[in-house]
């Protein structure tokens, strides 16, 4: 099978009998010779070039409205998501993807949230699977195979309209895609932990066969020193009142050590990029943790949480009230469950401007 051949690096100097198409607003269907058709009226940039120059780089997105941004015919995969737009979409807009027909996304997060840029903010993330380049330039490479279709829409949930919304959708038509391949998902979540519960839920409720392959979250600190000792805990396959796996420090499953240092980083598997420490506001933090190497893997069920904890001046573990905002990324075979009905615009923009 051509698509058994595929992989980041061994796959590159094979020949394979496969076609790739790519999906723009110059090209909106992905269509073979598809692309340049756009006439040019008087007010148009390109209007003294015509036809077939750069005539319809971007779209807006409407008030309150959703745009379908590819709907692709499978067998497929796709390679390659790159977007970018005005910062007050980051929170506002809602990206969705739909496998095969499905009534309910298998992906559903905020914009920039999806990307490893959370708190409705803008940094550079340089992994392998997510990069954010200057000046925010979103880039997606999880693959994400489908069998029959795939159906990728953008809400614009602000109360005015977006202007300037680029995108470009690189996908690979195959012969077929192997029975015991997974369908992508991710999933965001928000929620404010309390002294008497100081924990936040990244996932419950997946139910299925798959793995476990990523981790975004976005902290909000309310409270002075160190936030950061909560361990997180994968219940896995049944599962109830203890984990299978339990990590040892927040700081120590985003693969760094010792409070980071009080330093960022970015890298290929896991990264710290993101530290607002700005005297009057409120600390944030952007971290994330790719499984590539080390996926976490379930057969019937599966459920992540992560814990607020700091320290008392006596050597004690506080409990912590922090905001924890959080995607996560996972493969796993159909159906899925139906994801928990996203929170409202107010409630993810809570503390921002607009």
């Amino acid at each position: 099978m051509e698509f058994m051949k595929f992989g980041i690096f061994n796959s590159l100097p094979l020949v394979t009998n496969t076609e790739t198409r790519s999906i723009s607003a110059e090209n909106p269907t992905g269509e073979k010779s598809g692309g340049a058709k756009e006439i040019p009226d008087k007010k148009n940039p390109g209007s003294e070039l015509g036809k077939g120059w750069k005539i319809r780089p971007c779209i807006d997105l409407k008030s309150n409205k959703t745009v379908i941004l590819a709907d692709i015919k499978g067998p497929a995969i796709i390679n390659h998501i790159w977007i970018t737009v005005d910062i007050k979409a980051y929170r506002s807009c809602i990206l969705r993807i739909y496998w095969d027909n499905e009534k309910n996304p298998s992906v559903e997060t905020p914009l920039a949230d999806f990307f490893a840029n959370g708190h409705g903010v803008r940094y550079n993330v340089n992994s392998l699977m997510v990069a954010v380049n200057p000046s925010g330039g979103f880039n997606s490479y999880w693959p994400m195979p489908f069998k029959k279709r795939c159906l990728i829409t953008i809400e614009n949930q602000l109360h005015e309209t977006i202007s300037g919304f680029f995108y470009q959708i690189t996908y690979t038509i195959v012969d077929n895609i192997p029975d015991d391949y997974g369908y992508f998902h991710a999933q965001w979540r928000i929620s404010m932990t309390t002294r008497e519960y100081p924990e936040h839920i990244i996932v419950d409720n997946i139910r299925g066969k798959g793995h476990y392959v990523g981790t975004f979250i976005a902290w909000t600190q309310f409270s002075d020193g160190w936030w950061g000792e909560g361990e997180i805990k994968f219940y896995i396959d049944g599962d109830k009142e203890y984990p299978t796996i339990c990590g040892t420090g927040t700081e120590d499953y985003f693969c760094g050590a010792w409070c980071f240092a009080d330093t960022t980083f970015s890298g290929i598997y896991s990264g710290y990029p993101f530290y607002q420490k700005e005297p009057g506001k409120v600390p944030k933090h952007g971290l994330y943790r790719w499984h590539i190497t080390d996926p976490i893997r379930f057969s019937k069920d599966l459920k992540v949480t992560i814990q607020a904890l700091g320290w008392w001046p006596n050597g004690k573990y506080q409990p912590l009230t922090d905001e924890i905002a959080s995607v996560c990324y996972w493969y796993q075979t159909e159906p899925h469950n139906k994801f928990p009905l996203l929170p409202d615009l107010k409630h993810r923009l809570s503390r921002e401007k607009y």
